[in-house]
Protein backbone atom coordinates (compact mmCIF):
# COMPACT_ATOMS: atom_id res chain seq x y z
CA UNK A 1 0.00 0.00 0.00
CA UNK A 2 3.11 2.09 0.55
CA UNK A 3 3.07 2.82 -3.71
CA UNK A 4 -0.48 4.60 -3.04
CA UNK A 5 1.79 7.78 -1.70
CA UNK A 6 5.11 6.91 -3.61
CA UNK A 7 3.40 7.21 -6.96
CA UNK A 8 1.86 10.60 -6.29
CA UNK A 9 4.82 12.14 -4.21
CA UNK A 10 7.01 11.82 -7.97
CA UNK A 11 4.08 14.21 -9.25
CA UNK A 12 5.08 16.60 -6.76
CA UNK A 13 8.56 16.07 -6.76
CA UNK A 14 8.79 16.90 -10.67
CA UNK A 15 7.32 20.11 -9.76
CA UNK A 16 9.65 21.14 -7.62
CA UNK A 17 12.43 19.94 -10.20
CA UNK A 18 11.17 22.71 -12.82
CA UNK A 19 12.62 25.09 -10.43
CA UNK A 20 15.64 23.96 -10.69
CA UNK A 21 18.03 25.75 -12.76
CA UNK A 22 19.56 23.53 -15.01
CA UNK A 23 16.30 21.95 -16.28
CA UNK A 24 14.43 25.32 -17.14
CA UNK A 25 15.65 25.63 -20.52
CA UNK A 26 14.08 22.13 -20.91
CA UNK A 27 10.65 23.10 -19.89
CA UNK A 28 10.41 26.23 -22.06
CA UNK A 29 9.05 24.22 -25.37
CA UNK A 30 6.71 21.80 -23.76
CA UNK A 31 5.52 24.28 -21.76
CA UNK A 32 4.37 26.95 -24.11
CA UNK A 33 2.90 23.67 -26.00
CA UNK A 34 0.69 23.55 -23.30
CA UNK A 35 -0.09 26.67 -22.76
CA UNK A 36 -1.35 27.37 -26.34
CA UNK A 37 -3.27 24.15 -26.83
CA UNK A 38 -5.06 24.48 -23.34
CA UNK A 39 -6.34 28.13 -24.15
CA UNK A 40 -7.94 26.51 -27.05
CA UNK A 41 -9.43 23.21 -25.60
CA UNK A 42 -10.82 24.18 -22.21
CA UNK A 43 -13.89 26.26 -23.44
CA UNK A 44 -14.79 23.39 -25.89
CA UNK A 45 -14.51 21.02 -23.61
CA UNK A 46 -16.74 22.61 -20.89
CA UNK A 47 -19.60 23.43 -23.51
CA UNK A 48 -19.67 19.84 -24.60
CA UNK A 49 -19.85 18.41 -21.18
CA UNK A 50 -23.16 20.59 -20.55
CA UNK A 51 -24.52 19.32 -23.86
CA UNK A 52 -23.90 15.56 -23.43
CA UNK A 53 -24.73 15.99 -20.26
CA UNK A 54 -28.19 17.25 -20.89
CA UNK A 55 -28.55 14.69 -23.59
CA UNK A 56 -27.79 11.58 -20.94
CA UNK A 57 -30.32 13.21 -19.20
CA UNK A 58 -33.46 13.20 -21.52
CA UNK A 59 -32.36 9.64 -22.39
CA UNK A 60 -33.38 8.83 -19.07
CA UNK A 61 -36.51 6.91 -18.32
CA UNK A 62 -39.33 8.44 -16.22
CA UNK A 63 -38.64 5.98 -13.42
CA UNK A 64 -34.81 6.41 -13.42
CA UNK A 65 -34.52 10.33 -13.44
CA UNK A 66 -33.08 9.85 -9.61
CA UNK A 67 -30.25 8.68 -11.22
CA UNK A 68 -29.32 11.95 -12.81
CA UNK A 69 -27.89 13.38 -9.37
CA UNK A 70 -25.66 10.62 -9.16
CA UNK A 71 -25.08 9.38 -13.11
CA UNK A 72 -24.41 13.67 -14.22
CA UNK A 73 -21.98 14.40 -11.94
CA UNK A 74 -20.20 11.17 -12.44
CA UNK A 75 -20.29 11.41 -16.34
CA UNK A 76 -19.59 15.16 -16.63
CA UNK A 77 -16.36 14.32 -14.74
CA UNK A 78 -15.27 11.29 -16.66
CA UNK A 79 -16.25 13.49 -19.74
CA UNK A 80 -13.58 15.88 -18.92
CA UNK A 81 -10.59 13.15 -17.69
CA UNK A 82 -11.35 11.59 -21.05
CA UNK A 83 -11.37 14.68 -23.04
CA UNK A 84 -8.21 16.16 -21.16
CA UNK A 85 -6.24 13.10 -21.84
CA UNK A 86 -6.92 13.17 -25.22
CA UNK A 87 -5.67 16.47 -25.26
CA UNK A 88 -2.42 15.07 -23.08
CA UNK A 89 -2.17 12.79 -25.80
CA UNK A 90 -1.93 15.12 -28.60
CA UNK A 91 0.60 17.22 -26.65
CA UNK A 92 2.63 14.80 -25.58
CA UNK A 93 2.91 14.03 -29.41
CA UNK A 94 4.18 17.38 -30.61
CA UNK A 95 6.32 17.67 -27.72
CA UNK A 96 8.06 14.21 -27.40
CA UNK A 97 11.26 15.30 -28.97
CA UNK A 98 11.62 18.11 -26.21
CA UNK A 99 10.12 16.10 -23.43
CA UNK A 100 12.78 13.26 -24.32
CA UNK A 101 15.79 15.97 -23.90
CA UNK A 102 13.82 17.06 -20.46
CA UNK A 103 13.88 13.17 -18.87
CA UNK A 104 17.50 13.13 -20.01
CA UNK A 105 18.64 16.34 -18.49
CA UNK A 106 16.30 15.44 -15.38
CA UNK A 107 18.00 12.19 -14.96
CA UNK A 108 21.23 13.74 -15.22
CA UNK A 109 20.66 16.18 -12.86
CA UNK A 110 19.51 13.51 -10.25
CA UNK A 111 21.91 11.11 -11.04
CA UNK A 112 24.96 13.16 -11.33
CA UNK A 113 26.10 11.73 -15.01
CA UNK A 114 26.22 13.66 -17.70
CA UNK A 115 24.00 13.12 -20.33
CA UNK A 116 25.25 10.33 -23.12
CA UNK A 117 24.85 12.95 -26.04
CA UNK A 118 24.96 9.80 -28.69
CA UNK A 119 23.12 11.20 -31.82
CA UNK A 120 23.97 7.85 -33.27
CA UNK A 121 22.63 5.71 -30.55
CA UNK A 122 19.42 8.15 -31.09
CA UNK A 123 19.04 7.60 -35.00
CA UNK A 124 19.65 3.77 -34.17
CA UNK A 125 16.20 3.95 -31.77
CA UNK A 126 14.44 6.20 -34.35
CA UNK A 127 12.61 3.22 -35.75
CA UNK A 128 12.05 1.53 -32.58
CA UNK A 129 10.99 4.39 -31.08
CA UNK A 130 7.99 5.01 -33.95
CA UNK A 131 6.70 1.44 -33.57
CA UNK A 132 6.39 1.66 -30.11
CA UNK A 133 4.19 4.55 -30.06
CA UNK A 134 2.03 2.72 -32.80
CA UNK A 135 2.05 -0.18 -30.84
CA UNK A 136 1.19 2.23 -27.44
CA UNK A 137 -2.14 4.05 -29.37
CA UNK A 138 -3.51 0.64 -30.81
CA UNK A 139 -3.40 -0.72 -27.33
CA UNK A 140 -5.20 2.55 -26.14
CA UNK A 141 -7.84 2.51 -29.09
CA UNK A 142 -8.55 -1.38 -28.40
CA UNK A 143 -9.51 -0.99 -24.59
CA UNK A 144 -10.86 2.93 -24.45
CA UNK A 145 -13.44 2.27 -27.69
CA UNK A 146 -15.28 0.25 -25.65
CA UNK A 147 -15.31 2.26 -23.00
CA UNK A 148 -16.08 5.59 -24.60
CA UNK A 149 -19.54 3.66 -25.72
CA UNK A 150 -20.10 2.49 -22.43
CA UNK A 151 -20.50 5.86 -21.28
CA UNK A 152 -23.60 6.31 -22.88
CA UNK A 153 -25.35 3.86 -21.83
CA UNK A 154 -27.43 4.34 -18.84
CA UNK A 155 -26.81 2.48 -15.50
CA UNK A 156 -24.20 0.57 -17.16
CA UNK A 157 -21.97 4.35 -17.92
CA UNK A 158 -21.35 4.21 -13.56
CA UNK A 159 -18.88 0.79 -14.09
CA UNK A 160 -17.60 2.08 -17.30
CA UNK A 161 -16.75 5.28 -15.41
CA UNK A 162 -14.81 3.19 -12.95
CA UNK A 163 -12.76 1.50 -15.30
CA UNK A 164 -12.25 4.36 -16.99
CA UNK A 165 -10.81 6.29 -14.70
CA UNK A 166 -8.60 3.60 -13.78
CA UNK A 167 -7.56 3.15 -17.55
CA UNK A 168 -6.60 6.97 -17.85
CA UNK A 169 -4.58 6.57 -14.62
CA UNK A 170 -2.51 3.59 -15.53
CA UNK A 171 -2.07 5.23 -19.69
CA UNK A 172 -0.76 8.67 -17.87
CA UNK A 173 1.97 6.53 -16.37
CA UNK A 174 2.66 5.11 -19.20
CA UNK A 175 2.74 7.99 -21.39
CA UNK A 176 5.50 9.77 -19.16
CA UNK A 177 7.38 7.16 -18.09
CA UNK A 178 8.03 6.45 -21.53
CA UNK A 179 10.41 9.49 -21.77
CA UNK A 180 13.02 8.11 -19.06
CA UNK A 181 12.65 4.31 -20.50
CA UNK A 182 13.30 5.11 -23.78
CA UNK A 183 16.16 6.99 -23.15
CA UNK A 184 17.71 3.51 -21.99
CA UNK A 185 16.33 1.79 -25.46
CA UNK A 186 13.41 -0.08 -23.24
CA UNK A 187 10.28 0.76 -25.48
CA UNK A 188 6.37 0.13 -25.14
CA UNK A 189 6.24 -3.95 -24.29
CA UNK A 190 8.92 -3.88 -21.55
CA UNK A 191 7.30 -0.79 -19.87
CA UNK A 192 4.26 -2.52 -19.08
CA UNK A 193 5.87 -5.40 -17.68
CA UNK A 194 7.94 -3.12 -15.45
CA UNK A 195 5.32 -1.02 -14.79
CA UNK A 196 3.04 -4.36 -13.66
CA UNK A 197 5.01 -5.20 -11.33
CA UNK A 198 3.94 -1.98 -9.13
CA UNK A 199 0.66 -1.54 -10.50
CA UNK A 200 -0.50 0.77 -7.92
CA UNK A 201 2.78 2.56 -8.01
CA UNK A 202 1.94 3.15 -11.31
CA UNK A 203 -2.40 4.19 -10.55
CA UNK A 204 -1.57 6.93 -7.84
CA UNK A 205 0.81 8.83 -10.11
CA UNK A 206 -0.98 8.54 -13.28
CA UNK A 207 -4.00 9.37 -11.01
CA UNK A 208 -2.64 12.34 -9.50
CA UNK A 209 -1.15 13.59 -13.11
CA UNK A 210 -4.90 12.88 -14.59
CA UNK A 211 -6.41 15.07 -11.54
CA UNK A 212 -3.80 17.79 -12.07
CA UNK A 213 -5.30 18.24 -15.52
CA UNK A 214 -8.35 19.15 -14.68
CA UNK A 215 -7.68 22.02 -12.26
CA UNK A 216 -6.92 25.62 -13.70
CA UNK A 217 -3.27 27.22 -13.88
CA UNK A 218 -1.77 24.13 -12.62
CA UNK A 219 -2.44 22.58 -15.86
CA UNK A 220 -0.21 24.66 -17.76
CA UNK A 221 2.63 22.99 -16.05
CA UNK A 222 1.33 19.39 -15.72
CA UNK A 223 3.24 17.86 -18.74
CA UNK A 224 6.44 18.92 -18.01
CA UNK A 225 6.10 17.97 -14.07
CA UNK A 226 4.65 14.83 -14.99
CA UNK A 227 8.29 13.81 -17.39
CA UNK A 228 10.22 15.37 -14.55
CA UNK A 229 8.56 13.05 -12.14
CA UNK A 230 8.27 10.18 -13.96
CA UNK A 231 11.99 10.77 -14.50
CA UNK A 232 12.41 10.70 -10.62
CA UNK A 233 10.37 7.96 -10.23
CA UNK A 234 12.73 6.16 -13.08
CA UNK A 235 15.56 6.87 -11.30
CA UNK A 236 14.39 6.39 -7.94
CA UNK A 237 12.64 3.12 -8.16
CA UNK A 238 15.39 1.43 -9.46
CA UNK A 239 13.64 1.01 -13.08
CA UNK A 240 10.24 -0.11 -11.49
CA UNK A 241 11.57 -2.60 -10.03
CA UNK A 242 11.74 -3.89 -6.06
CA UNK A 243 14.86 -3.61 -5.54
CA UNK A 244 16.61 -0.31 -3.60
Amino acid sequence: MRDLYTGAGYLIEGFALLRQPVLRRFVIVPLLINLVLFAGLIGLAYGWVSAAAAYLIAGLPNWLHWLSYLVVPVFALVSLVVIFYGFSLLANLIAAPFNGLLAEAVEAHLSGRPPSGDWKQALRDLLPSLLSELRKLLYFALRALPLLLLLWVPVLNMAASVLWVLFSAWMMTVQYIDYPMANHRLFFSEQRARLRKRPLLAWSFGGLVMLATLVPLLNFVVMPAAVAGATALWVREHGLTVQR
